[in-house]
């Protein structure tokens, strides 16, 4: 990116994204796609040298990957302790809608993810809010907690100029907050968050990045 050392490249599978952050030939992952793309992700991971996975939540979409890419580059797994209910039972927090977007696209998600098992990674940590990655080369990368979507969704803030938000916000139609949720209250509140943070480039889950959500 601009006035970055960090290069940041999306890659989709589906319907949903996920990231790579890199510096000089160093990277880390933000969420994986889900199963039925994991030799793209492996493919364009295995470019760098590996440091860590980082997941913004569990749901399938967004972290049927991770036990893969953990052992194929024996790499560590982090995401936020809340969230780990959802490796054994999709229901411990189970998800909402709104707006005529969110209900087509829970109508057309759910049944996946109540059905798809994700495996809880052997090689993992817990993340929360104001850790950084300083551990793997990556200082300027901040750990920001953006619940809602589920209780332990969260975000990396890069620098003064980006954020990859997972589902806290999507990109669907127009770029707003998400529509599904766990706890809708909380969601708009994690994304008053994410505007507080100032103008900034926005990597979203779901749908293009941008510099502005409504």
């Amino acid at each position: 990116m601009e006035n970055s050392k960090y290069e940041i490249t999306r890659i989709k599978g589906g319907t949903g994204n996920c990231y790579l952050i890199s510096n000089d030939g160093k990277a880390v992952l933000f969420d994986t796609t889900s199963g039925k793309n994991v030799s793209e992700v492996v493919e364009a991971c295995s470019k760098y040298e590996m440091k860590v996975l980082v997941l913004s939540h569990p749901h399938f979409d967004h972290a049927e990957n991770a036990s893969v890419i953990s052992e194929r580059f024996n790499i560590p797994v982090a995401y936020h302790s809340a969230d780990d209910e959802i490796f054994d039972d999709y229901a411990a927090q189970p998800l909402k809608s709104y707006g005529l977007v969110g209900f087509v696209v829970l109508k057309m998600s759910v049944k996946v993810l109540q059905e798809t098992k994700v495996d809880r990674p052997k090689k993992h940590y817990y993340i929360k809010e104001g850790d950084t990655l300083a551990d793997y080369g990556f200082p300027e990368i901040r750990v920001v907690e953006l619940p809602g979507h589920t209780k332990g969704s969260i975000g990396l803030l890069i620098q003064d100029h980006s954020i990859l938000v997972g589902d806290a916000l999507d990109n669907w139609i127009i770029p707003g907050t998400g529509h599904l949720y766990y706890d809708l209250d909380v969601q708009k509140k994690s994304a008053k968050k994410i505007r507080s943070f100032g103008h900034r480039m926005i990597y979203y889950g779901h749908g293009e990045p941008t510099d502005k959500f409504y």
